[in-house]
């Protein structure tokens, strides 16, 4: 079952409508998003970090334009259009935004070659471990299922703690490795009012770490208001959705 577009909000609100609000000349770099998606949050803190001019387009994910399948056939967002070019898949994005706008006022890679293996490394694990098992925690019916997988939550995510240098993940550096735990770290509420979870049985520095990014400037920058999240989770944790990462979750497959 797919959410009726009527129940879904159509476009940011909060802080993330006056984001939008600020990009909407034409720009050379299209970024295509919907507002509510966090694979959309990772790339949109990237472009708010690095201060990279774009224009913000929203995608309705149950009415896509043709022009949209052209850029991205797998009709997902984010995408972006640069210079006749199509990109899309966060990561990816955040990289090019990266290597594409070096000098664009954060670096959120370090410079050094080992530095930034170590980073990608981080990366890869939140990707792969992180992120599918909350998931599948906010997914999971079972009361053995939900207590299982909010095991693993808690797990991956104390291993990803104790890695924490500092203010932020790098240390002083606020780096890609944060960006990419910030859209879960703002939708925890979901598992703590839902599934169990609390920040602190991750721990004491996790809690305050957490806190850190969630406040953030460019984290707040891309929220949209909390109450217009609710129908869409809901979605999640009836285990009802049909987005790609749901199906991949059921199906036991790694998340699109």
């Amino acid at each position: 079952m797919s959410i009726p577009d009527e129940k879904i909000h159509p476009v940011a609100t909060g802080r993330a409508a006056e984001t939008v609000a600020k990009h909407q000349e034409p720009q050379e770099l299209v970024f295509y998003a919907g507002w509510f998606c966090p694979y959309v949050q990772r790339s949109w803190i990237a472009l708010e970090e690095k201060g990279i001019p774009y224009q913000y387009k929203e995608v309705n994910p149950y009415k896509k334009e043709k022009h949209f399948l052209e850029i991205n056939p797998k009709g997902l967002v984010p995408a972006i259009e640069y210079k006749g070019k199509a990109l899309y898949e966060s990561l990816v994005l955040c990289e090019f935004f990266e290597d594409a706008f070096p000098a664009h006022t954060l670096h959120l890679l370090p410079q050094d070659p080992l530095e930034r293996a170590y980073a990608r490394l981080w990366i890869d694990f939140i990707s792969k471990s992180v992120v599918p098992s909350v998931q599948r925690l906010i997914q999971a019916q079972d009361a053995n299922k939900q207590r299982e997988a909010l095991e693993d939550s808690v797990k991956a995510l104390r291993t990803v703690a104790a890695q924490v240098k500092g203010p932020w993940f790098l240390g002083t550096q606020f780096s890609l490795v944060d960006v990419v735990l910030a859209p879960w770290i703002v939708r925890d509420y979901i598992i703590t009012e839902h599934r169990g979870y609390t920040r602190e049985a991750v721990g004491a520095d996790w809690k305050e770490y957490a806190a850190r990014l969630e406040n953030r400037d460019s984290v707040l920058a891309t929220q949209s208001d909390k109450e217009h999240y609710a129908e869409i989770y809901q979605r999640y944790l009836r285990d009802e959705a049909m987005s790609e990462v749901a199906k991949a979750i059921r199906a036991g497959r790694p998340l699109p």
